[in-house]
């Protein structure tokens, strides 16, 4: 069905008339073909055929420069992530120390209390008086 609508039935013209209508039909296919972003894509690629070399050179910097950033914001974000742990770790242990001290001080506590105990059920038991 394409080609169809491509042959013209062109009346007698000269040679050089003949191919300007061959490169406007070709002209008029390739906008059909392609949509205009590549189109300006292709016509750019064409005219800067010399340019190529530098446009990978300068997109290899712009790469490696990329990469660095990457690599140098992964450093400080890895940096702050582990000095977050050594402060959560310095935080337990002080915590950890005050929970200590008070199981001391309340185990201290709890044997005097058991002292006591012993001390009063010797008293009851010598004053002859049980439970």
């Amino acid at each position: 069905m394409e080609k169809a609508s491509l042959e013209i039935n062109l009346p007698d013209t000269h040679e050089e008339g003949k191919l300007y209508v061959v490169d406007s039909l070709n002209n008029l296919n390739k906008l059909n073909v392609c949509p205009d972003e590549s189109q300006h894509a292709l016509a750019d690629e064409e005219e800067n055929s010399d340019g190529i070399g530098e446009n990978t050179a300068g997109s290899n910097i712009r790469n490696q420069h990329l990469l660095f950033i990457t690599f140098i914001l992964t450093l400080v974000i890895s940096l702050v992530l582990v000095s977050f742990v050594i402060f959560l770790i310095i935080q337990t242990r002080s915590k950890l120390d005050q929970i200590s001290s008070r199981l001391i001080s309340d185990k201290k506590n709890i044997e005097e209390l058991k002292k006591m105990h012993t001390m009063i059920l010797q008293h009851l038991n010598r004053s002859g008086i049980k439970e």
